[in-house]
């Protein structure tokens, strides 16, 4: 592909030698040749010549960008389709005892069964239910994260792969009809002693009690609705757990910031992208602008100072070919965030563009304890 490209370019590049006199024409000397090169001479001169030489030029120019836009496009096809090539799925079964399992996990399994079979994490980070979401995955394939109570046993799953069973037969890309037909209508309050907490329904997720949990199935809504994500959250753990909103903290900001990162990467790897590389520098032009809306109740793109999200970055000094910026607000942890951007065209656009190659997440709270987050994406 790498000759393939060169040679297209030498050949435009021989074009373009002939709309000029090249130096090694004064080394010709048949005399043939000189009557032709004569001519061409004359024909330079002449203003349509030139006028049409321009032309051809810029046509030239536009014509070397596609193909570098191409080329780009099928190199990172080459690369998409040799990732995880070895990377293999597990092999599944249905749940022992509960209606789902995740990677052959359910709730209430041991720490020690959990790491026998998956070994160490990628990554601890703290959630907003005081606990730690351990990250497991290869490449962020077979994606998922578990969480433990204080006796080491699973109270808490999320996947958004095919790596889920249910003994109620709903699986990845499962019709939202058929999940309800399976599970019953979902719930639009949860008490918690003596306050009621009135459910956000918009169509993008259901929350359903079963087995002693919440069960938390989110829908593609470009995929016609079809299942994308599951989170099983142990009852206790979900009692426990006070307000609508976590008490923010440096902990719980980094914890947002990189769940949403790995999120990133696992729905990029699902759709047959390559994952994004981390980078601290526009970390921090994230950071600082999700603490300005924060602080200053507001939520947009442009800050204060009239600067975009370009604007930001160079300020910053962050060096980049292409860049985007998503937004979000409101949502009480990082996998609703994710989730309700994914469902959403332009900023979906933005987590599944081909040519981002860096990603850096920036969350801060505001006096409520709302989380804003920012995503920058960028290519060099």
């Amino acid at each position: 592909m790498f000759i393939l490209k060169r040679l297209l370019l030498l050949i435009v590049i021989i074009f373009i030698a002939y709309g000029s006199k090249p130096v090694w024409e004064e080394r010709v000397h048949a005399t043939g040749l000189e009557s032709m090169l004569s001519k061409i001479e004359e024909m330079k001169n002449s203003p349509k010549v030139q006028d049409a030489f321009e032309q051809f030029y810029n046509d030239v120019n536009l014509l070397l960008i596609k193909f570098d836009e191409s080329f780009r496009d099928l190199e990172d096809n080459a690369k998409n389709n040799t990732q995880g090539k070895d990377i293999d799925k597990p092999s599944l079964s249905a749940p022992d005892s509960q209606v789902f399992s995740i990677h052959n996990i359910e709730l209430g399994d041991s720490r020690t069964e959990v790491e026998k079979e998956l070994g160490k994490p990628q990554r601890n980070t703290l959630n907003e239910y005081g606990v730690s979401w351990h990250t497991y995955h290869e490449n962020f394939q077979n994606f998922l994260m578990v969480s433990y109570d204080t006796e080491q046993k699973v109270n808490g799953l999320y996947t958004n792969q095919d790596i889920l069973t249910s003994s109620a037969g709903i699986k990845m890309d499962s019709p939202k009809k058929a999940v309800h037909s399976q599970l019953g209508d979902p719930l639009d309050k949860i008490r918690k002693g003596l306050t009621v907490y009135q459910l956000q329904n918009n169509g993008e997720h259901d929350v359903f009690q079963v087995d002693g949990s919440y069960v938390t199935v989110f829908y593609d809504k470009h995929e016609k609705d079809s299942v994308t994500a599951v989170q099983i959250i142990d009852e206790n753990l979900e009692q426990n757990k006070q307000g609508f909103y976590t008490e923010p903290s440096p902990e719980l900001k980094e914890g947002f910031e990189l769940q949403l990162f790995d999120l990133t990467n696992a729905a990029r790897v699902n759709h047959g992208l390559h994952p994004l590389t981390w980078n601290d520098q526009v970390r921090e032009t994230a950071r600082k602008h999700s603490l300005d809306m924060a602080d200053h109740n507001y939520f947009s793109h442009t800050n204060r100072e009239g600067a975009s999200p370009f604007e930001r970055m160079e300020a910053d000094q962050v060096a980049f070919r292409t860049a985007g910026e998503n937004l979000a607000y409101g949502q009480m942890s990082s996998i609703f965030a994710h989730e309700g951007l994914m469902n959403s065209k332009g900023h979906r656009e933005n987590i599944l563009q081909t040519h981002y190659e860096y990603l850096g997440i920036g969350v801060a709270f505001n006096g409520d304890s709302q989380p804003y987050f920012t995503e920058n994406f960028f290519s060099r």
